[in-house]
């Protein structure tokens, strides 16, 4: 402490331990000797201001619990008092701490209100005092308790409302913390690589995570997210492959980038209503993740926001979303299907790359743009319909589609990248009567007219031998799906046969016509 600056202002070091006199040494020591019972905290405060102009310096706190042995509760421990700065005195005060804490702390004091900004002690579970020098304790300061590996638990008390960046930062044997509901905020990597945190309860006072709250918290198994808070921040959970569930109720509104990016154990994830984004990788990585289900409140789904989820089998993308980004399913190896709604305009680079049980893909109609790579190394895919739409295929579409042989086009020929079937070697391509822009051939690969039609005038059309049939003609070699429904208001149409157009004409009939009041039927390509 020096009062000899000008303006008479004193330093603001702070040191819990150092009875006056002596030097500071580990509260270990003192607890070891003298107070191995303590029951009281005595506070010297020494309070110094200069005489030239009467300015008051931010006072220096000393605290060491000690108590001599046979003393008895209640008698209080005097302290010395010294003079400082020649004309001040040393403020005595006594404060009462409960018998539990055990533990050494640094701190400010900021107009009325204590801010922890250090820990000294020896570890183990401690409790944080909810007073200091009669001033309330309202925060968690940066750090305050980074990098202490002998902490084992800990106790926030209430009135707590702020807890800082890196507070409990690395703090690899912290297996359990209490967080009270005064908490309104926890800030950037607060307990990250805490790897024994095994759970926590997040307050429903919290309104949002800060980014990389609990990075790297392998230990951490299941997190409830309360309905207190909007924003989880960007890679809020990043790393922690022990986790295997996530609850998150009604009031999240944005997932931020990387959130739970390689949670390598999450089984499930409800994504609730109130969601609108979803970010950067938020997913990737999550290898045991089976389904997900985004709602209808999601309108934009980040790149790579569920790349190498190599577990992941079934995705439900709701009409509200209007840009797959960049390599969203990219590497899902076990995903069989993928419906694209109507809602989407853009398929975004590598979207579903090395995808490779992906075998059935529906491309809304409303689709404008297949980016580069975004059907890329997918062996499974045999046919697909790209809608009339689309005006644009990037480079490399379907590169390595080794087992793809149809590929139909609803409208015009569109712009061409290079090399977009590139490794697909056995597609031909179909387009429909009044198309512009084909030839005979599209990227190096045969092209053939999809003309197929049901010939209602001819002779077979009807019923013969107890059965529906009618002839339908069109370019030869065509392959052909015959679909049927019994309504047109809720048409729920399903294959009931498949035929080749040899020298451009085929026979169907339906045996089962009978077993229903009406059926109407449809022709359309595999």
């Amino acid at each position: 402490m020096n009062c000899g600056t000008p303006g008479g202002v004193c330093s603001p070091h702070r040191v819990f331990g150092e009875p006056f006199g002596l030097p500071a040494r580990p509260f270990s020591d003192a607890r070891n000797g003298l107070c191995a019972q303590a029951a009281h905290t005595s506070f010297a405060i020494r309070h110094a201001a200069c005489r030239r102009n009467r300015r008051v310096g931010p006072a220096v706190v000393v605290m060491n619990v000690m108590m001599p042995f046979g003393q008895r509760s209640g008698r209080k421990t005097p302290m010395s008092v010294r003079t400082t700065c020649a004309t001040r005195l040393l403020l005595l005060l006594l404060l009462i701490l409960p018998a539990t804490v055990q533990a050494q702390f640094n701190y400010t004091n900021n107009s009325g209100s204590i801010t922890i900004t250090g820990y000294t002690g020896t570890g183990g579970a401690v409790t944080i005092p909810n007073t200091v020098i009669n001033l309330p304790v309202t925060r968690l300061g940066d750090n305050a308790f980074s990098d202490c590996t002998s902490l084992t638990g800990v106790t926030i008390p209430d009135g707590v409302i702020s807890i800082g960046d890196y507070v409990f930062y690395d703090c690899t044997n912290l297996t359990s913390i209490t967080t009270p509901n005064s908490v309104t905020s926890i800030g950037y990597a607060t307990f990250s690589g805490c790897i024994s945190l095994t759970n926590i309860t997040i307050p429903n006072s919290v309104a949002s995570l800060g980014d990389q709250v609990f990075y790297g918290c392998t230990g951490l198994t299941s997190i409830t997210i309360p309905s207190s808070v909007s924003t989880i921040g960007s890679a809020a959970f990043y790393g922690c492959t022990g986790l295997s569930n996530i609850t998150m109720t009604g009031s999240v509104t944005k997932i931020g980038d990387y959130a739970f990016d390689d949670c390598a154990g999450l089984l499930s994830v409800s994504i609730p209503n109130s969601v609108t984004s979803i970010g950067y990788a938020t997913f990737s990585g999550c290898s045991s993740l089976t389904s997900v289900t985004i709602p209808k409140s999601v309108t934009s789904i980040g790149d790579n926001a569920f790349s190498f989820c190599t577990n992941l089998s079934t995705v439900a993308i709701p009409n509200s979303v209007s840009i797959i980004g960049g390599a969203t399913f990219g590497g899902c190896t076990r995903l069989t299907s993928a419906m694209i709604p109507n809602s989407v305009t853009n398929i975004g680079t590598n979207a579903f790359s090395d995808c490779t049980s992906l075998a059935s893909v529906t491309i809304g109609t409303n689709v404008t743009s297949i980016g580069v790579g975004a059907f890329g190394n997918c062996p499974s895919l045999t046919s697909i319909t790209i809608p009339k739409s689309v005006t644009t295929l990037a480079d490399q579409v379907f590169y390595g589609c080794t087992t793809l042989t149809n590929v139909y086009f609803q409208g015009n020929a569109p712009s061409l990248g290079l090399n977009v079937f590139y490794g697909a070697t056995h597609v031909t391509v179909y387009y429909l009567p009044g198309a512009t822009g084909w030839s005979s051939t599209f990227d190096g690969h045969p092209t053939m007219l999809w003309d197929a039609q049901v010939q209602s005038n001819d002779p077979s059309f009807g019923v013969r031998t107890n059965q529906f049939g009618f002839t339908f003609t069109g370019t030869s070699n065509l392959t052909v799906v015959v679909e049927a429904c019994t309504n047109l208001v809720s048409p729920a149409w399903s294959p009931v046969g498949t035929n080749t157009l040899t020298d451009g004409t085929a026979y169907f009939s339906d045996p089962q016509w009978t077993n229903y009041a009406a059926r109407l039927y449809r022709l359309r390509s595999p």
